[in-house]
């Protein structure tokens, strides 16, 4: 039982890891907002399976899903203003361009 619990660790430290190699790829290779959000999300998205699977395998299911419901409504909240702050640069600008919003002074 304990061999079954150390292979099912890493199988979900293997795929959180990579969810998350793609999330900061995603968020440092890119000039463009909108794909840093996505990044961002993806990021999120790797840190909650990351604590559904450690719940699953301590045994604690039900804490891990409350705490990944409670992360999951500050997570929308977060996008929503990211976004709206987005939008904002874009009408400022023109742009979601990153480079671009170093020009802009204030």
């Amino acid at each position: 039982m304990i061999g079954d619990a150390q292979t099912l660790f890493w199988l979900i430290a293997g795929f959180t890891a990579m969810i998350l190699a793609a999330g900061f790829y995603c968020v440092l290779a890119t000039f463009n907002l909108l794909r840093v959000l996505i990044g961002l999300e993806i990021l999120m998205k790797g840190v909650t399976l990351f604590m559904i699977g450690m719940g699953y395998v301590s045994g604690q299911p039900a804490l891990a899903q409350g705490m990944v419901m409670t992360m999951i409504v500050i997570e929308v909240v977060v996008m929503v203003v990211a976004a709206g702050v987005v939008l904002g640069v874009f009408r400022l600008s023109d742009s979601v361009n990153i480079k671009n919003i170093r020009e802009l002074k204030g």
